[in-house]
This record gives C-alpha cells, sequence and structure tokens, in this order.
C-alpha cells in the first residue's frame, strides 16, 4: 500500500520546482545588423534550463534606437504577460533597446538583465567610420547613435536602476577596428565602454564582440547569472 503513493509523493514534491522554471520568461534581443538567428544557440541553451523564451527578430539597421526600442519590446513582453518573472539576455545593441525602454517604461516583474558586448559608453569604432561613406546605408540611424559624441544615446540614458550583468570580450578578429578602440576591446566596444554605473556584476572573458553570444561559456555564464543573480568564479 506504502508503495502505491510513491509515485504520487514524487510528482509532488518535484512538481513546485517545474512550476517555478516556467514561471519565469526571458526575452532575448540581438545586436545591429543581426537577426534572431545570431541567438538562436543562446535561446536553445536557456530553454533547456527550464526558461521560457522569446528570441526577438527586430530591424536594427532601419530606425533609430528611440523608435525601436518600443515596438521591439513590447510584443515580446505580451509573450511573457502569463509568467511571474521577465529576464533579458541582449547582445550589444539590444542592452540599449533595454536600456531606452526602461527609461520610458516599468516592468513591474522584472528580474534580471544579461548584457553581452554592450557599447554603454558608446564605440569609437562609430566616432571613427561614422562620416565615411556607405556607414548610414548599412547601419542606419541606430549605428550612428552608438558613438561617444553628442548623438551617442547609451551615453544619455543614465545610470541602471534594475538588476544588470555584464560579460565584455578581451579578444579581437579585427584588428583594424581594435586599433581604434583605447584598451582592450572585443573588436568594436572597449571593456571600459560595457561598464554601466548602477551594475550588478561585470565578468571578462577571452571572446569576441561578433560570437561571443554563441560561445559554450559565455552561455553558461549568462545562465547562472539569470539563476543566482551573479556570474561564476570557479
Amino acid at each position: 500500500m506504502k508503495n502505491s503513493f510513491l509515485p504520487l509523493l514524487l510528482s509532488l514534491l518535484f512538481l513546485p520546482l517545474a512550476a517555478s522554471a516556467q514561471s519565469s520568461c526571458v526575452i532575448l534581443l540581438h545586436g545591429l545588423g543581426k537577426s534572431s538567428g545570431s541567438m538562436e544557440k543562446m535561446e536553445e541553451a536557456i530553454a533547456a534550463v527550464g526558461f521560457t523564451t522569446v528570441n526577438v527578430s527586430y530591424p536594427s539597421t532601419d530606425h533609430p534606437i528611440e523608435e525601436l526600442a518600443g515596438p521591439a519590446i513590447a510584443p515580446a513582453l505580451d509573450q511573457c504577460r502569463d509568467h511571474d518573472q521577465v529576464n533579458f539576455v541582449t547582445h550589444s545593441l539590444g542592452g540599449i533597446l533595454v536600456r531606452q525602454y526602461l527609461s520610458q517604461v516599468q516592468i513591474e516583474n522584472l528580474n534580471r538583465v544579461v548584457m553581452l558586448g554592450p557599447p554603454n559608453k558608446g564605440s569609437e569604432v562609430v566616432d571613427n567610420l561614422g562620416d565615411f561613406p556607405g556607414f548610414h546605408f548599412i547601419l542606419g540611424d541606430a549605428g550612428l547613435q552608438l558613438g561617444t559624441g553628442a548623438l551617442s544615446v547609451p551615453k544619455k540614458l543614465g545610470a541602471a536602476e534594475f538588476d544588470v550583468g555584464i560579460i565584455a570580450g578581451t579578444r579581437s578578429i579585427n584588428l583594424i577596428l581594435s586599433q581604434m578602440v583605447p584598451d582592450i576591446d572585443d573588436g568594436k566596444v572597449s571593456v571600459e565602454s560595457t561598464k554601466l554605473e548602477g551594475m550588478s556584476d561585470h565578468l571578462e572573458m577571452p571572446v569576441t564582440h561578433v560570437f561571443m553570444m554563441k560561445n559554450r561559456k559565455v552561455i553558461d555564464q549568462v545562465i547562472h547569472y539569470l539563476k543566482n543573480g551573479e556570474f561564476s568564479r570557479e
């Protein structure tokens, strides 16, 4: 008789754990000139550990940052409306869209944000190449807004008033662009420029800007932060 209650007991023990995992939603936002495909490996890994995922595609080169943020994030939030918590995992420009959105809208159930290679203080690459013929045509208004000068949107958005962990890359596959960036960089953004006042944690990893979101060790750190609110230093 006692053995007949064992399956029921086990199901009751594990039910709260499953429900807790499903109550947390993660919105993924790609970088400039990319698509949701660049975040697929990240999305699959995050979903595999129990989070609901919403991998967003948005026309990053078609509009300025102020016009991209709302249409990219609001529909994704609608897909997370049945969840207790909302999280963001972003690459590059995606992190700036989250900052832009949160400067205008409060997300009551916002839990954590993880940013990969965000140009939070702008990028000197844009300063150097923004006036070149074809730059605006290829990267649009948002591309021009990622510099460090007067047009810089990231530098106007202020400190983080939310839980955010940031991963900065320290390797480059484009030495020409790296010459434009002071100190250690990932090929497009310096480690220093990824930092944001009010951030909860910051981690440097030997990865490049272009491929960091597909790196297995980066993905593991993202998942660790989503679960624990800090990066692993083991």
